[in-house]
C-alpha cells in the first residue's frame, strides 16, 4: 500500500498511530514542495512569454547558437551574412534578456527546445 500510495504522488505515509508532529511536517513538506514547483513553472512560463515574442527567423538563430553552431556556421546553414546573424542573436539576446549564450543555453534547455539537447 505505501508503494502505490507513494507512486500516486503521495509525499509521505504516515502508519496508525502517529504523531501530530508528522502529520504537521509531512504537511509542511508537502507545501514546500508545491512552492518550489509553482516558482519553477512562473519562470518557465516568463521564458516561454520572452520566447514568444521572438521572431520565426530569431527563434532559427537561437536553436542553432545554443546547439553550438558559431555565427558564420548560421550564416552558412540559414543562406545570410554573418553580420545579419550577429544582429539577430543580439536581437534573441536581448529579447530573452539572457546576459551570456552558457544563460541561453540554459533558457533553451528549460523550454525544452529540441536543439538545446546535444
Amino acid at each position: 500500500m505505501t508503494v502505490k500510495a507513494m507512486k500516486s504522488g503521495a509525499i509521505e505515509f504516515l502508519t496508525k498511530p502517529f504523531r501530530d508532529q508528522d502529520l504537521l511536517d509531512a504537511i509542511n513538506q508537502a507545501l514546500d514542495r508545491d512552492r518550489v514547483m509553482r516558482q519553477q513553472q512562473g519562470e518557465v512560463a516568463a521564458l516561454r512569454k520572452r520566447y514568444d515574442s521572438l521572431t520565426a527567423r530569431e527563434r532559427e538563430v537561437m536553436g542553432l547558437v545554443v546547439s553550438g553552431m558559431l555565427n558564420k556556421q548560421v550564416a552558412a546553414e540559414l543562406g545570410t551574412s554573418e553580420v545579419t546573424v550577429k544582429i539577430q542573436r543580439g536581437h534573441v539576446m536581448h529579447k530573452m534578456q539572457a546576459e551570456s549564450l552558457a544563460e541561453l543555453v540554459r533558457m533553451a534547455a528549460k523550454l525544452d527546445l529540441p536543439s538545446s539537447k546535444k
